[in-house]
């Protein structure tokens, strides 16, 4: 009995922290959606527009705020989801589907607090991008190529900062929803076949 109330709770915490991840995806990306009508993706403008975002829009310190603690709480939840997985023994082959679209969301996540360094074009967030970007052309063969496509030629410019806007609002955005979306189904499918497994054994 203590085994059969153990794997409830794992199982019930693992499909609702999956509905906290795929909530904290929606209001990121809604916060992100009415954040991108004022912000300029410029060298020069981004940081002009997101001041004016915090002292000129009505409420637009706390979209951004939002914005941010729902980008740093998918990170995470996601991180916890994976540990109680873990412990639940979710990484059996059953439960593949979930386990797989769960660590690739949380690495999507990082992904998108990553690209976000930049985007505020604050002297913090650039010399910060400027060590990343170090890292990156370390890596043999490819770094130099890396470095090359992620910045647009070399140095951290306007080109820079359009690039990974493209990347973090567009291309991981959507990357996280669908993989929320994939990770809550899986959990919910898999909990399904569960309990019916259990009504056929007794």
């Amino acid at each position: 009995m203590q085994n059969v109330s153990y794997g409830f709770v794992l199982r019930r915490l693992a499909t609702i922290l999956s509905v906290v991840v795929l909530s904290l995806c929606l209001t990121a990306a809604a916060t992100g959606i009415l954040l991108s009508f004022y912000y300029e993706p410029t060298a020069g403008g981004a940081y002009n527009s997101l001041q004016a975002i915090k002292s000129e829009i009505p409420n637009g310190w706390l979209i951004q705020r939002m914005h941010e603690i729902a980008g740093n709480g998918l990170i995470a939840v996601s991180l916890v989801q994976i540990v109680v997985m873990f412990l639940g023994e979710k990484f059996r082959p059953s439960w593949l589907t979930a386990w797989i679209s769960g660590i690739l969301l949380t690495l999507t996540a990082m992904a998108l607090s990553w690209t976000a360094m930049i985007l505020d074009w604050t002297q913090l967030g650039y010399w910060r991008f400027t060590i990343e970007l170090g890292t990156i052309e370390a890596i043999p063969v490819v770094g130099s190529l890396l470095r090359d496509i992620i910045t647009g030629g070399g140095a951290i410019n306007t080109t820079t900062v359009m690039h990974l806007y493209t990347l973090h609002s567009y291309v991981l955005s959507m990357g996280a929803m669908v993989l929320a979306l994939i990770h809550l189904g899986g959990l919910l499918l898999q909990e399904k076949e569960d309990k019916q497994a259990l009504l056929q054994s007794e």
